[in-house]
């Protein structure tokens, strides 16, 4: 809970220091993750603007023996039950994206940010043993944070990052080969600052 006020506090105070900056370092060009920052405009909403989204969604389909590995099940699990190996957690397709959600659109809150990152895993394989083109779902890895734009392309962000979610049938211990439940990066949570450069041509 102290740790949850510590974040809120840092968060808020960063907002009033973006917001007490001149105009001249406001309207310079910066890059964020939603492009050139820019003022807003005379007839925008308080809440909920316009230009409160943007993200990206990906697919991808990875070819027999590219395996996407998650880290749910050990590499040698075909040893422990060849293709019925009940660890087939690697592993065909994966569905991810963020979303990023701009709530306020005047005023020194127009720099705070909500995101969100989710990650889609589906598959049944087992390396060197057994490849298929089954859609079977495995789970899902997901974070979310807040962030605030300061200026000239630099973001403050808190990230928390979750333990995979496995579904379905999966969700319980799957034999010898089975890792455990931390999944890909584990759990965490980090305060970090993104800088984002450049200019995108499309």
């Amino acid at each position: 809970m102290k740790a949850g006020a510590w974040i809120l506090a840092v968060l808020v105070l960063l907002s009033v220091l973006a917001g007490a900056q001149n105009s001249a370092s406001l309207t310079s060009p910066g890059q964020s993750s939603q492009g050139s920052w820019h003022e807003a405009d005379s007839d925008e909403r308080m809440f909920f603007p316009r230009d409160m989204l943007w993200g990206w969604a990906q697919f991808d389909l990875a070819p027999p023996h590219n395996e996407i590995d998650p880290n749910l099940c050990a590499g040698n699990v075909g040893q422990l039950g060849g293709v019925s190996a009940p660890c087939s957690m690697f592993a065909r397709y994966m569905i991810s994206g963020i979303l990023e959600v701009r709530p306020f659109g005047r005023g020194p809150l127009r720099r705070f940010m909500l995101f969100g990152a989710p990650t889609f895993l589906f598959g049944k394989n087992v390396p060197q043993t057994l490849y298929t083109w089954s859609p079977d779902a495995i789970g899902i890895e997901h974070s979310w944070g807040a962030g605030i734009y300061i200026g000239k392309g630099f973001e403050f962000r808190v990230t928390q990052h979750f333990l995979f979610d496995r579904l379905g049938k999966r969700s319980g211990n799957l034999g010898a080969g089975d890792l455990g439940t931390n999944g890909p990066w584990g759990r965490y949570m980090a305060v970090g600052v993104r800088k984002t450069f450049g200019t995108r041509r499309w």
